[in-house]
Parts: C-alpha cells; sequence; structure tokens
C-alpha cells in the first residue's frame, strides 16, 4: 500500500519543523515487497513485507549524525530528529563535510507500474507453475523465486529542497537440475507483465537437459562466450572496485591514472544512466540530487566516475546524482549500469571459436586486486565445450581468474541482444560477449 506523496510529504515536513540542527535531511523510503519461493517444483514460500524507514541527518558545524525509526507518530518523529542532533554533537569534527544540496532542476521519471505493485499471490503462483511444470516434464526440479516490489523514495532537507518517486521492480530467476545437470535463467523488469515465465523456464530446463553428463576439460586459456548473466556479474563488479569517485581517489580503483586513455577495446562502452529506457529507472538519489547520465567507458576510453555531494565538493566537481543513504563510507554507486550493444546475434557468436568454452554466468566471485579489475570464481549452470563453433558437449565447471581488462581488450565480438539482470542497487542491461582469451585456473567436481 503506497503512503503517496502527501503522506511523505507530512512526515518530512514535521521532522524539519521540530529538528534544531543547522541544516536537516530527511529520507523517507517505503517497502511493499511480495516474494514467491520455489523448490522440487513446488512452492514452499509465500512472504509478504511492508515497512517505512524514516532516516533523519542533522548536521551541526562539520559534525553529521544520522538516526532512524518506523514509527510514524509524531512522537517518534520528534525523537528521531533529536536523537540525530545528539548523535552529530558526538561525532568528530568532519572537515570535508559538504553543505546539504540545494533544489535544483529535476526531470521526472516513469518508474512505477501498477501491475507490479497490485500484483497478487495468485499471479505469481501460476507464474511458478508454469516453470515447475516445464521442469516436471523433463524429470527436473524447478526452483527459484518470484519478486515484486513498490518502493517510494522522498527526500527532503531544510534547504528547501523536496522529492518523491514511487518505483517498481519485479525479478524472475530459476535453477532447473537434476543429479547430472542444471541450468540458470533469470529477468528483471518494471513491470511483472514484462517477465515471461514460459521463456525463462524453457531456457533454464533446456541448458539443464543440455548440461547432463558434463565432463572434465584441462583449465588453460580459452576463447570464451559469456552469456549476458556472466557479463552482468563482471559489471556489477567492476562498479564495485573502480566507477567510484571515492576509489579513484583512495587509489584501489583499475581507472586511477587512466581516465583520458584507451584501456579496454574501442567497441566496448559502459555507462550509468538512471533514465535508459528498458532499465529499472529512477531520477534522483537519496540526497535527492538528479541523476545524470555518466559515461564511464566510452570507445574503449576510460571516461569517468560517478559522484555524491561528498566526493564531488572534495574534488570540486558536481554531483553527479550516485548517492546511498547516509552514513555511507562506501561512497557513491552507479546502479543502473548500461553496456552498449553490439552487431552481431548471440547465436553466432560461437561461430569463429574453434575450440572454446560457453559460459552461462559465475559464481562465488571475488576480487583479486581491484586496483587490476581482477577476479576469480566459478562457473555455473550451463558451462559447455564448444568446438568449430557448435556447443558440443556438456564440461564440468572451472575456476576463472582474470585481469578483466585484459579480456576485454581482447574482444571478438558483442552480441546485439541484452538483458536487464537485477543489480547492486538497480538493474544492469548486459549483452553477451565473445573473448578471444579468458584464462580458467582450476577444475570443480560440482
Amino acid at each position: 500500500m503506497m503512503l503517496g506523496p502527501e503522506a511523505i510529504d507530512r512526515i518530512s515536513a514535521r521532522v524539519l519543523d521540530r529538528s534544531r540542527a543547522a541544516q536537516t535531511e530527511v529520507v523517507v523510503i517505503t517497502t511493499d515487497s511480495a516474494l514467491t519461493r520455489f523448490a522440487s517444483s513446488a512452492i514452499h514460500q509465500n512472504v509478504a513485507e511492508r515497512n517505512v524507514e524514516v532516516r533523519v541527518r542533522a548536521i551541526d558545524g562539520k559534525r553529521a549524525g544520522v538516526a532512524t525509526t518506523n514509527d510514524l507518530t509524531d512522537d517518534a518523529l520528534d525523537r528521531v530528529a533529536a536523537r540525530a542532533l545528539e548523535v552529530a554533537r558526538h561525532q568528530p569534527a568532519d572537515p570535508d563535510l559538504p553543505d546539504l544540496p540545494q533544489p535544483s532542476e529535476l526531470l521526472p521519471v516513469d518508474a512505477y507500474r501498477a501491475e507490479t505493485a497490485d500484483c497478487s499471490p495468485l499471479t505469481r503462483a501460476q507464474m511458478v507453475r508454469t516453470i515447475c511444470q516445464l521442469a516436471l516434464e523433463r524429470q527436473l526440479d524447478g526452483s527459484g523465486a518470484l519478486t515484486t516490489e513498490l518502493t517510494e523514495v522522498g527526500v527532503a532537507n531544510s534547504r528547501a529542497l523536496r522529492r518523491y518517486e514511487a518505483r517498481t521492480r519485479a525479478g524472475l530467476l530459476t535453477v532447473v537440475m537434476d543429479d547430472e545437470g542444471s541450468g540458470y535463467a533469470e529477468r528483471s523488469a518494471m513491470s511483472v507483465d514484462d517477465l515471461d515465465a514460459e521463456a525463462i523456464g524453457r531456457e533454464a530446463v533446456e541448458k539443464a537437459v543440455r548440461g547432463r553428463n558434463a565432463t572434465r576439460i584441462e583449465p588453460g586459456d580459452y576463447a570464451v562466450v559469456l552469456e549476458e548473466y556472466a557479463v552482468a556479474d563482471i559489471l556489477n563488479y567492476l562498479a564495485y572496485m573502480g566507477f567510484s569517485a571515492l576509489a579513484l581517489r583512495e587509489g584501489t580503483s583499475f581507472l586511477r591514472g587512466k581516465l583520458g586513455q584507451q584501456i579496454v577495446d574501442a567497441r566496448i562502452s559502459i555507462r550509468d544512466d538512471g533514465r535508459e529506457p528498458g532499465t529499472l529507472p529512477a531520477s534522483f538519489d537519496y540526497e535527492g540530487v538528479a541523476k545524470q547520465r555518466v559515461p564511464l567507458i566510452e570507445a574503449g576510453v576510460a571516461a569517468g566516475v560517478v559522484y555524491d555531494s561528498r566526493t564531488a565538493a572534495r574534488d570540486t566537481r558536481e554531483s553527479t546524482g550516485h548517492a546511498l543513504p547516509a552514513p555511507n563510507t562506501f561512497g557513491p554507486f552507479p546502479g543502473n549500469l548500461v553496456m552498449a550493444a553490439g552487431d552481431t546475434p548471440k547465436a553466432e557468436l560461437a561461430r569463429p571459436i574453434e575450440r572454446g568454452i560457453w559460459v552461462t554466468r559465475l559464481h562465488y566471485v571475488n576480487v583479486v586486486k581491484s586496483e587490476q579489475a581482477a577476479l576469480t570464481g566459478l562457473t555455473r549452470d550451463g558451462t559447455f565445450l564448444i568446438e568449430n563453433g557448435e556447443i558440443t558437449r556438456p564440461v564440468k565447471n572451472l575456476r576463472f581468474t582474470e585481469n578483466i581488462l585484459d579480456a576485454w581488450n581482447g574482444l571478438g565480438e558483442i552480441s546485439r541482444e541484452r538483458l536487464l539482470i537485477e543489480g547492486w542497487g538497480g538493474g544492469t542491461l548486459a549483452p553477451a560477449m565473445r573473448l578471444e582469451r579468458f584464462r580458467f585456473t582450476g577444475v570443480s567436481d560440482v
């Protein structure tokens, strides 16, 4: 159930009126989420959760404090305003603390779909049933989850800034498996109606059937096709390792000293854009600053990083609208990653490969060295040998250890198709890609 802009404005106004801080920020986040989880081709959990969080940031000189509550009574709002100021007064002075943002031009986005907000348990069950039936037809077990969520975000501060937006998202993922093989498929969308349960189920079932009786191959350097799921994983880790202004300043970003330089193949372009069609849009961040379209890698060149108010003030820049909720030691984060599509149909990516590996998705990914964009992890739920341009047989999962920038400098082709995959804080719109070399360093028996 939506609170709506009027109710959220009343909450913010009460806190701002009662706060005695020099500057005050109020962030109101409502969530109305529902989850249908299934395993062994049957629903085993159906839950719904509603919550409202009021986050108050009080600034007293060069000190800031944050307090939160989900009690919306006037007394509770008065107390949280006082508590935030009390917390601020016990903090050490922060010479880099900027003022809160002032109002600026904001172009709203259409981020809400009623069919997602109103999605019933019956509708979710019918979608899940479709996948389970497809799995059972092939003597497989279907598992996974279907989530629908409505979020309202309101940001107000004592410098006259006022923002409100309702956002919806839906996500469906499934792992279909037996003792011999497994398959995976996933989609995210603003509208639950855009999730094709039958197509998702068939994709996972086909992978699981094809993945039966996998054989072991020796690790080494192989040409690969990375499906959209694997590319999305890599993009999210690159965001974590290097697309933040704080990571750049602290020297942990792989972009350090490379802005303006060619770092990967010129056909690779990545941006963060909260207004991108076909994603999970958002027009402002958790400071109420309008989200900007930020080129991160443009035609292979290291183009930029994202900023919040704090990192922008340090670098004498403008915030790009990528603040996370305060208090936040992580810095700004790109939550709407978009990688440019190529011209090659996904089905044709493997054709030039004499002997290589087809990778559906990655698992247990970890950072080896963030300043080198080096990752390690495992393949999962659909790893196949490519021979003479054709997928020939399933192989045991492999461990990879790779410098992503080096791998991307050996780009073969990028698919023209892209999928929206749930990312870290938003959606990631990713294509599939062929790479001429990808380093596998071990074999998993799982």
